[in-house]
């Protein structure tokens, strides 16, 4: 039954985005939003380090949301923060979150959803590619991960989306995407007068793939780098524990293009990588390397599949694991070793996934559950990467609902393999309007809890 659900979400987001193409009459009457790159808004004042993180900078209303760029829908409000934050070598900077308020928004709740940028340019974030006409240079980024915002969206909650790479888009440095998150939310909490949300509101956190890196980071840094916040659970899918390992499992794949991306993003946030790296490229194929510091996911999947990227490295791929390299992806590039979160987690992996192998993540699992970590790990015997992300949504989903709603949880942790085939009638309820609020918005009525089925 969820797979089936799963092949009505996958057609559905293709009819949205091939059919609801905005007319040009359309894209005249609305100016198309100006890339992060060209944005004055992007560009932090001066004495960054005289304010605390999650400080809030500059702040302005957006209009035009929509699904891959293509697809508007409406909400009640969205607005977009400037917040001080920390980068990943501990200095002062800045980051932009997305906040959208959906209609009979309940101010109390707040889901901070880390959407999988996956890409070194910031003209990828989410902030860019959530408006319309962003697909127009960024390939309609993030379309599937929009409608379980929407799903959000239809339980009254108000959700934050942090650009949680930051200004330099420092892409796989989890350092970077922890603190930039908890920020975030920080940022979310102070900006009442704006977004209605309550100081005293209750959150969680959701992302998938490389949204779960962002989230699981923050999970482990919020012990010590944001104590006073007190998350209601954290829902992680398609875990990317260790960088090292997704370089070598995606070598030669389809999913080949996440390591040029990725070692790009960490060479923007670690200046000594960036010249090792540069030292490293061999010269006749350098700018055809650096082509995906201005792709998007979509694009640089295409640019560099089935390829070998050692080929690109004067010794091969072994480059990226010795000397400085290997010393940044141990500080930033490997979960389990910051802190032990303190939230209960959802956590769920398809035992197929060819991005990052299920052992990486039943290790950190391990790890974590020794410390007292509270998990509940979702093991799933089908599918891949790619598909989990459809087929476990609604499970994770229903576990943010319990966790608003003050449904126990037991403590400890629970590993379980699960056919995603299985019928899961909660998980089907919870999802399921989704697509029939999805059908709404192509007629532009607002997104809200009294707009579903």
């Amino acid at each position: 039954m969820r797979f089936i659900f799963a092949a009505v979400w996958y057609i559905f987001l293709w009819v949205t985005t091939t059919f609801a193409v905005p007319t040009s009459d359309q894209l005249l009457q609305n100016a198309l939003p100006i890339p992060p790159t060209d944005d004055p808004f992007y560009v932090p004042p001066t004495g960054l380090e005289d304010s605390q993180p999650g400080t809030i900078l500059r702040s302005r209303s957006i209009d035009d949301l929509s699904i891959g760029g293509v697809m508007p829908f409406q909400v009640k409000g969205a607005y977009q923060l400037l917040y001080r934050t920390t980068d990943s070598l501990g200095d002062a900077s800045a980051a932009v979150t997305t906040i959208i308020v959906p209609k009979n928004a309940n101010s109390s709740r707040l889901l901070s959803y880390q959407i999988a940028t996956d890409a070194a340019w910031p003209n990828c974030a989410p902030s860019y590619i959530l408006q319309l006409g962003s697909s127009l240079k960024n390939g309609g980024s993030g379309a599937a991960e929009t409608l379980l915002v929407i799903a959000a969206l239809n339980q009254g909650w108000i959700v934050n989306l942090p650009d949680y790479e930051g200004l330099q888009s420092a892409f796989t440095s989890g350092i970077q995407a922890g603190q930039a998150t908890l920020d975030s939310v920080r940022a979310a909490l102070s900006s009442g007068d704006l977004t209605s949300i309550s100081s005293q509101a209750e959150y969680q956190m959701w992302g998938y793939s490389g949204g779960s890196l962002a989230s699981e980071w923050a999970a482990e840094l919020q012990p010590s780098y944001a104590p006073e916040l007190n998350f209601k659970g954290t829902a992680l899918g398609g875990l990317v524990p260790n960088i090292t390992s997704v370089m070598l499992s995606s070598n030669k794949g389809l999913f080949t293009g996440l390591i040029p991306a990725g070692v790009i993003g960490l060479t923007n946030g670690y200046p000594e990588l960036k010249e090792y790296i540069l030292k490293n490229l061999v010269p006749s194929t350098a700018s055809k390397f650096y082509k995906a510091s201005t792709q998007c996911l979509g694009v640089n999947i295409a640019s560099f599949l089935g390829q070998d990227i050692g080929l690109y490295l004067d010794n091969g791929l072994s480059t990226l694991f010795t000397n400085v390299a290997k010393d940044v992806l141990a500080i930033t590039g490997q979960m389990g070793i910051y802190g032990t979160p303190k939230m209960p987690i959802f956590l769920y992996k398809a035992i197929g996934d060819e991005v990052s192998k299920v052992e990486d993540t039943d290790a950190v699992v391990s790890k974590l559950c020794s410390q007292g970590a509270n998990i509940k790990y979702a093991r799933d015997m089908f599918g891949g990467h790619a598909t989990e992300a459809i087929t476990g949504a609604g499970d994770a989903f229903t576990f943010l609902i319990d966790r608003f709603n003050g449904v126990p949880i037991a403590s400890g942790c629970t590993i379980n393999n699960v056919w995603t085939i299985t019928f899961n009638p909660r998980a089907i309820t919870a999802l399921g309007p989704t697509i029939a609020a999805a059908l709404l918005a192509l007629l532009q009525v607002p997104v809200g809890p009294s707009d579903m089925f």
